[in-house]
């Protein structure tokens, strides 16, 4: 019997791996994050047992998977999004642990991913950024040493902040000092859903367009000179005259 954490990606269906659909259709008790996941995913599932895991606690999910354990059956736990990020996965894995059942992790498409893909952008271009940080802005759950949002901000590269949106404007405060207020920034609001929608602007002005929307919750947030730059030089692994292993 194994545990199976799926990453479902970050809203189409057609996003999840053929992995992840294969073991959702196969698996016989499958639990999944509803407030986040679509119904679609489970689209062909032949499960004796699907519950939706946003409204339970974690003792209740693992007492479900106790259960599929005594019988031997296999588990689909389904996620939105990759599970490694902000999923919620380490303190059921933890309890796992503890209990002697195997589990696996079936990466997924990343909210990051379907944002760069929606805005048509790429998140490391030469010159500009090389890196991109991947954070959130402390709210419920303290940030810890050292993660501090505005000692991230002072890099100056490309940054996706979830959870953040309701924190928009002392977000950009933090960032203007480092970014500066001509920087590029996005909103985007639930990337690859049906009623997916987007604020592009500067942090001179990206809060009055986010507020005319009406984001609330479900949104990623992206900064860095890369949204809105064509002056950057070439790579160096198509550029005419550099060789390498596959281009003596």
């Amino acid at each position: 019997m194994t545990v199976f954490f799926i990453g479902a990606g970050p809203g189409d269906p057609e996003l999840i791996t053929v992995k992840g659909q294969r073991l959702i259709r196969s698996c016989p008790v499958i639990i999944y994050a509803g407030s986040l996941v679509p119904a679609a995913v489970l689209e062909g599932h032949q499960a004796e047992l699907v519950v939706n895991s946003a409204e339970l606690h974690l003792e209740q999910i693992i007492g479900l998977i106790k259960t599929a354990h005594e019988k031997g059956q296999d588990v689909a736990r389904v996620h939105s999004g990759d599970p490694g990020l902000y999923g919620a996965i380490g303190e059921q894995i933890r309890l796992l642990r503890e209990l002697g059942i195997g589990f696996q992790i079936i990466p997924g498409v990343t909210a990051v991913a379907a944002c760069a893909a929606l805005l048509e952008a790429e998140l490391t271009l030469p010159d500009i950024a090389q890196s991109v940080i991947l954070t959130r802005y402390a709210d419920k759950t303290a940030m810890p040493e050292g993660e501090v949002f505005s000692s991230l901000a002072q890099h100056g590269t490309t940054m996706a902040i979830h959870l953040g949106v309701n924190h928009l404007e002392k977000i950009v405060a933090e960032l203007v000092p480092h970014y500066g207020e001509d920087c590029p920034i996005a909103v985007v609001h639930r990337a690859t859903w049906p009623d997916q929608d987007w604020a592009i602007g500067t942090l001179a002005d990206i809060a009055g367009k986010v507020a005319a929307k009406g984001f609330r919750r479900t949104a990623l947030i992206l900064v860095g000179r890369v949204l809105a730059s064509d002056s950057f030089g070439e790579s160096s692994l198509y550029r005419a005259g550099h060789a390498h292993l596959y281009r003596p």
